[in-house]
């Protein structure tokens, strides 16, 4: 039978830096972390000094130089003829606190909870069918791009610097200015723009810049889940949660439930998630419970470019410049990884927006905001506009089809809406949407259920499906299988011939 081994082999140490020098430090502090760790344990014989010393190629001089300063600090004990062990008074309790790190998690602060929820509700969807914002192809900005990107990169602004200017670089804010005007009718001038890293930023800064400590603000119901996260859980403010109809926000309801609010968050052109614009009526209204209120309505225009049927609806920053904050993001024409967005400040707050993005992240990426003012200065973004807007037509088109050949009304039916990258699937009335989201995924399809949008109690079951980035093979195969899930789950038989 063969003899075990006395010495046991020493765990991988790592590489001394023999540059550095001090090896007798260095060797003792890797086994003192080898200890600790648990990678040596209690009473185990170490190699000798000589074997040690040949298998890491240091002099034996260095390796006793280690083991007398960690026996000096009680890591290890020696014994003559009996070689040297780890010491058990040692390692013994870093064992022991371990085990009881293990069994008793650490209490996590009171907010973390809530963040974590916000980390889930947020997690990316996989890039298949039905995504929101996933450029793929025909969509994606083609040579003009990357040539841009190249030669801006190499020698240009773009090239590698200092910091750059919190509110964004010069020439973008200038291209944003221009493009708003031209195609939004906003009334600004750059020192107006703020660049941010997308929507989200630029929502975080308003509840920042225009909330006290306790006040309130409107907010759609339903909403997108990032706004009231951030009311709920990271800002000084609080929800009030006001009705949405076919005219979009019930002002008249949030006079009711809050007359004294101090901003009001709107989607104004392409409600979300339900689609509609607001109406003219409402506009008005808005604007002057604003106007008598010294309120400020924040304007989330995030994909107004995106309409199908007519032109864009005017924005309502071009009726009261004054009293609205206006946000808008290129996530959705261009790509969502570029994480360039533009919030748009009455002239007099555009220092606290400064102010407070610099204590976020101090100033935007350079590079890319070079390569995009050159794009727009050059009109490429507009001739990428209006060739995604053909292509996202095309598949709302063949999406919506598909939909209505696959599940019949009483069981799941489009809400109507003329502008975007989604759609709204409702589901019939008793469907948990959360369930069939789960079981979607499952399937390989990917949505997100609309009643987590609502405020508590007065939630709809519902499906926010993308269209932008896949081809039409693409989504019919995701709906039938979507389809197959919504039809189990409300208990039906799978039809013969067109709808399986």
């Amino acid at each position: 039978m063969p003899r075990k081994a006395n010495a046991i082999d020493l765990p991988a140490l790592g590489t001394l830096d023999r540059a550095a020098g001090a090896l007798g430090r260095q060797l003792a502090q890797t086994l003192r972390e080898a200890i600790r760790r648990g990678e040596l344990k209690p009473g185990e014989l170490l190699p000798s000094t000589r074997l040690l010393a040949q298998s890491l190629q240091l002099s034996r001089g260095t390796v006793v130089e280690a083991f007398e300063q960690l026996v000096a600090e009680g890591f290890l004990a020696s014994r003559p003829g009996a070689g040297t062990r780890v010491a058990a008074t040692e390692a013994e309790p870093a064992t022991a606190a371990r085990k009881t790190a293990r069994a008793q998690p650490a209490a996590l602060p009171a907010p973390a909870a809530a963040f974590a929820r916000v980390a889930q509700q947020f997690s990316t969807l996989p890039h298949v069918p039905f995504a929101i914002s996933v450029p793929l192809g025909a969509t994606v900005p083609g040579e003009a791009w990357r040539r841009l990107g190249n030669r801006l990169r190499a020698r240009g602004e773009a090239a590698p610097s200092g910091y750059g200017d919190p509110q964004g670089a010069l020439p973008l804010r200038q291209a944003i200015a221009d493009y708003v005007r031209r195609s939004r009718s906003v009334r600004c001038e750059a020192q107006q723009v703020i660049v941010t890293s997308g929507t989200q930023q630029g929502l975080y800064l308003c509840c920042q810049v225009l909330l006290g400590a306790g006040e309130r603000a409107w907010v759609e119901d339903p909403a997108y889940s990032g706004i009231t996260s951030i009311l709920e859980h990271g800002a000084r403010g609080a929800a009030v949660r006001v009705p949405v109809d076919e005219e979009g926000l019930d002002v008249e309801a949030g006079l009711r439930l809050a007359p004294d609010a101090r901003a009001a968050f709107v989607t104004p052109s392409h409600q979300y998630p339900l689609g509609m614009p607001m109406s003219m009526a409402r506009r008005r209204a808005l604007l002057d419970w604003a106007q008598r209120a010294g309120a400020w309505i924040v304007e989330d225009d995030y994909d107004s470019e995106l309409r199908y049927a007519g032109h864009p609806f005017p924005a309502l920053q071009g009726i009261a410049a004054q009293r609205v904050v206006y946000l808008g993001t290129f996530s959705k024409v261009l790509y969502p990884s570029l994480r360039l967005g533009y919030l748009i400040a009455p002239p007099e707050l555009a220092p606290a927006f400064t102010g407070a993005r610099v204590l976020m992240d101090r100033s935007p990426p350079g590079a890319d905001q070079h390569v995009l003012a050159a794009f727009m200065a050059e009109g490429h973004l507009e001739r990428h506009i209006r060739r995604v807007r053909g292509i996202y037509a095309e598949h709302r088109r063949q999406l919506m089809h598909t939909l209505a050949r696959l599940l019949p009304a009483e069981l799941a039916w489009l809400q109507p809406s003329d502008q975007g990258m989604h759609l709204l699937l409702w589901l019939k009335e008793g469907l948990d949407d959360t369930q069939v989201a789960r079981q979607a995924a499952a399937a390989g399809v990917a949505v997100r259920a609309v009643s987590p949008m609502f405020a508590p109690g007065g939630a709809r079951p519902g499906l926010v499906l993308g269209f932008g980035g896949f081809s039409g093979e693409q989504m019919e195969q995701a709906a039938r299988k979507l389809a197959r899930v919504i039809r189990a789950m409300a208990g039906e038989r799978q039809p013969p011939g067109g709808r399986r």
